[in-house]
């Protein structure tokens, strides 16, 4: 009979009962603070106000959940594997199947921009070559498979699946791009640093309990870090949250405009909000006469560069590496919004 070391037992019971909570806290987030607004305080679902009180309570809490199983899950992952050697293993000849992969695993997580911030953290803390990290950021609140059901809905299958295929490869050059800039520099140096708790000793051999040591001070740093950050990037976002003036919207960035695209991404910028709260705006621009190419690039820009998530990378980028990501993502999107209106133009939705 196989029995378990009784120091491993107490090293993970603390995690698992840790990793339970943690569950049921994910979980009941949502409703708890639907009970909050509308109930407990008394807000009308439906208005800004409480639009933006329940956005701003609720992305807090998530946020700060994922940002705390990423951080520790990375951390103990990375104490069996040193920095220098998964560098070396995603680098090289493998960098361009990393970005890939990247581009893949953002395009299946249900993140918008600010929730894929603390895996981007992870990434980068554990070593994964920085363009490869970007590409996660790009494709993840940007491909999605709710919004692109609701784009098959609205422009039927060609445009929805040239939408899935426009972002991945938007994701993977912009990534590609990065990467081969060598900016590793400007990525805030505590971003790279592994927290080890006095008296652990890696000559030695870790322990689990070592490891999760490890994770758990790593959490409490970088959590300490980026919490103020955390709670201005999503009061602003609740501030501005599904707040979007169609009619100056149609006149500004209308057909008759041959400088709609670009300005269609810089209105999105500042805006906030995820994929598939963006499609609904999406068709109701389109019926004013917008071009298809002019609408994906105002909804690129809203979720794949929000000023919210920009003001949380400030924390662990810095302003000469965030300046470059958005140029060339921001480039990369008003080249696929003049594509797509060079294809389609008003595209017709689908009855």
């Amino acid at each position: 009979m196989l029995t378990v070391p009784r120091p491993v037992v107490r090293a993970w019971a603390p995690v698992l009962a840790a990793a339970a909570i943690w569950v049921v806290l994910y979980r009941s987030i949502l409703p708890f603070w639907d009970w909050v607004v509308y109930d407990a305080l008394g807000l009308v679902a439906g208005t800004r106000l409480a639009g933006a009180v329940h956005f701003f309570f609720y992305d807090v809490s998530k946020l700060l959940l994922l940002l705390a199983a990423a951080v520790f899950v990375v951390s103990v992952l990375r104490s069996f594997l040193s920095v220098e050697r998964t560098r070396a293993m995603l680098g090289g000849r493998r960098t361009a199947l990393g970005t890939v992969l990247a581009a893949l695993l953002g395009a299946s997580t249900p993140f918008c921009s600010c929730s894929a911030v603390p895996v981007f953290i992870g990434f980068v803390s554990a070593g994964v070559p920085l363009g490869t990290t970007f590409t996660f950021l790009v494709a993840s609140p940007m491909v999605g498979p709710v919004a692109v059901a609701m784009l098959y809905g609205l422009f039927g299958l060609p445009i929805a699946v040239l939408y899935v295929v426009t972002g991945l490869v938007l994701a993977v050059v912009a990534g590609t791009l990065i990467g081969r800039m060598r900016l590793e520099r400007f990525v805030e140096p505590f971003v790279y640093e592994t927290t080890m708790r006095e008296g652990i000793d890696p000559s030695r051999g870790l322990t689990w309990a070592d490891r999760f040591t490890i994770g758990r001070d790593e959490v409490v740093d970088i959590v300490r870090r980026i919490w103020p950050y955390l709670l201005v990037g999503i009061g602003l976002g609740a501030a501005i949250h599904g707040w979007v003036p169609e009619d100056f919207f149609a006149r500004t960035a209308g057909p008759d405009n041959p400088f709609a695209v670009p300005l269609a991404v810089l209105l999105g910028i500042p805006l906030y909000t995820n994929a598939v709260g963006v499609v609904p705006l999406i068709g109701a621009l389109h019926a004013k006469g917008l071009a298809l190419g002019t609408l994906l690039a105002f909804m690129l820009s809203v979720v794949a560069l929000s000023l919210p998530e920009l003001i949380l990378l400030r924390r662990v980028l810095r302003l000469r590496l965030i300046v470059i990501f958005v140029a060339v993502l921001a480039v990369a999107i008003v080249a696929t919004g003049l594509l797509f209106n060079a294809l389609f133009g008003v595209a017709t939705l689908t009855p």
